[in-house]
């Protein structure tokens, strides 16, 4: 194991893909970027079943509770010692992570922005 002080953006791809697993346990997160950048890489994924990360990892990688210590370190040896496990988590990440991109990402925030614009403006006209 390594502890790694903040990685250079451009670094991580590097990091991820020499990984064993990605843990990560996080008591909140936005949205779950380095998840997902590890499952793109094809790195098996425990993380915290908190805020936007059950949706991000999906049923891909294991989701705890971030304050379940025993649960992690059960998680985390299960995945380093059973490579048949880590390979199919593997997989399944490179499948969950190929759902996300930032065309999607701003196809669907356009949506979004069109739908409430379309909103008030029938809003203002009845009124």
């Amino acid at each position: 194991m390594r502890w790694l002080d903040r990685v250079p953006d451009e670094d991580l791809p590097l990091w991820y893909n020499i990984a064993n697993v990605c843990a990560y346990p996080s008591l909140y997160e936005g949205f779950g970027l380095p998840p997902l950048e590890a499952m793109a890489c094809g790195t098996p994924v425990v993380a915290s079943n908190t805020s936007a990360l059950p949706e991000v990892v999906g049923t891909a990688g294991m989701l705890l509770d971030p304050n379940d210590v025993q649960g992690w370190t059960n998680a985390l040896t299960g995945v380093l010692a059973d490579p048949d496990k880590a390979h199919s988590m593997s997989e399944a990440g490179l499948q969950q992570a190929s759902g996300f991109s930032w065309d999607r990402t701003a196809a669907e925030t356009l949506s979004v922005l069109e739908a409430v614009a379309a909103r008030k403006s029938r809003k203002r006209k009845s009124n």
